[in-house]
């Protein structure tokens, strides 16, 4: 008879540790899954603060370059469109010194390498005063060029070599205008040769171009 209930009382000690050991298990797995949800839950809450903290700054940004580009606008317009050019000639007329602000600014430094444009200005140069143009060179290194542009581009030499012959009075008129055109030509070196009548003037010089700035627009990933 003891036996039989000492028999009983052990299953149902064994059936107590069994409850108790389910029982810690599934809290055990219920903590678990908790602690990983939660580590998520926060790990998702703190890309979403980031993504919303870039996003407001994104925003700040994109307002405050809406308010720079109404206010360029307004000062382009009124620069271009200008009674007088920079240079003092007619902003609307269409002599040597004349045209828009845009077009003088873009004629004095041009934004793309354009060698046939630069032989054609300098022998409208040379013609315009009565003078012969014996030769006429440079490098057209267009693939060089190109290979020029960045987000900050600064002013690259257009190299070029003149000979003219005609008298000695538009010579002289020639130099001059090549010191007072709109695009900068620096003259490295020139010779003089010939007769009171006749003469030859072999110049080496360059002008320049600058390339356009190039937008570096970038993306941003968020981890």
């Amino acid at each position: 008879m003891s036996k039989l209930a000492k028999s009983a009382k052990q299953i149902q000690i064994d059936k107590a540790n069994a409850t108790i050991v389910i029982i810690v298990s599934v809290a055990a797995v219920i903590t678990a899954f908790s602690l990983v949800a939660v580590k998520t839950l926060l790990s998702q809450r703190s890309y979403q603060a980031r993504v919303i903290s870039l996003q407001e700054s994104a925003l700040k940004v994109a307002k405050d370059d809406l308010i720079a580009v109404n206010s360029l606008k307004s000062t382009y317009a009124a620069f271009d469109g200008a009674d007088n050019n920079i240079i003092g000639g007619s902003g609307s007329g269409v002599g040597p010194q004349d045209g828009s602000n845009s077009k003088i600014v873009l004629d004095s430094l041009p934004s793309q390498y354009d060698f046939p444009a630069m032989i054609s200005a300098i022998e409208k140069l040379v013609t315009d005063r009565g003078l012969k143009i014996a030769s006429l060179s440079g490098v057209d290194d267009a693939a060089q060029a190109d290979a020029a542009s960045s987000t900050s581009p600064v002013p690259v030499e257009m190299p070029f070599q003149l000979s003219v012959t005609g008298s000695y009075q538009s010579i002289q008129d020639l130099v001059d205008a090549m010191a007072r055109t709109v695009r900068p030509i620096n003259l490295l070196n020139l010779q003089i040769a010939g007769s009171p009548t006749e003469n030859t003037l072999t110049i080496s010089g360059k002008t320049y171009y600058q390339p356009a700035k190039n937008l570096n627009v970038t993306t941003k990933v968020i981890k």
